[in-house]
């Protein structure tokens, strides 16, 4: 089992910049790719980037590129989303995500509120 703890995130006006920090316990060992996931109210869960264990490739989905920068501490095992020109449409709850080798293979945070607002 893994277990995934996030911070960070809350108010902020349009234009400024928040980080969201995740980390991960128990079996961290077969985890082999971590990221954040958003969902607004109302809509569905939505991607935002992911991150590669081994090599430290990210990806973004096209609502984040340019603006959020997906980390990695291998020695912590924490994921950082460092978010700048935020906008309205960011305000959701993200959620971070880990995918593990065996079964069971998805888990999940409980999730932290993002509010973009002026």
């Amino acid at each position: 089992q893994v277990q995934l703890v996030e911070s960070g995130g809350g108010l902020v006006q349009p234009g400024g910049s928040l980080s969201l920090s995740c980390t991960a316990s128990g079996s961290t060992w077969n985890i082999y790719r971590m990221g954040w996931y958003r969902q607004a109210q109302g809509k569905k869960r939505e991607w935002v980037a992911l991150i590669n264990s081994h090599d430290n490739h990210a990806v973004y989905a096209d609502s984040a590129k340019g603006r959020f920068t997906i980390s990695r501490d291998s020695a912590s095992n924490t994921i950082d989303l460092q978010m700048n020109n935020l906008k309205p449409e960011d305000t959701a709850a993200y959620l971070c995500y880990a995918a593990a080798l065996a079964e069971p293979s998805d888990f999940w945070g409980q999730g932290i509120q993002v509010t973009v607002s002026s």
